[in-house]
């Protein structure tokens, strides 16, 4: 698909768009790549919401906790 670059910029159809809200736009060399934006890492929000429980070592045994 060719688009016209206009004094405004590019506009891409939605319909290449479906169901995208936000994209990211990254220039590679000589190409632009559009990419639908990330949503914030999850990793990120550990600890975000603590939970209070019995257990007295869960920062450290948090693995042994979660599998069994």
């Amino acid at each position: 698909m060719k688009v016209r670059v206009t004094d405004d910029g590019l506009l891409i159809p939605k319909e290449l768009l479906d169901g995208v809200e936000e994209v990211e736009i990254v220039r590679r060399s000589r190409m632009l790549v559009i990419l639908p934006a990330a949503d914030e890492d999850p990793i990120l929000q550990l600890g975000s919401e603590p939970v209070v429980d019995e257990v007295t070592d869960a920062s450290i045994h948090h693995d042994r906790y979660l599998y069994q």
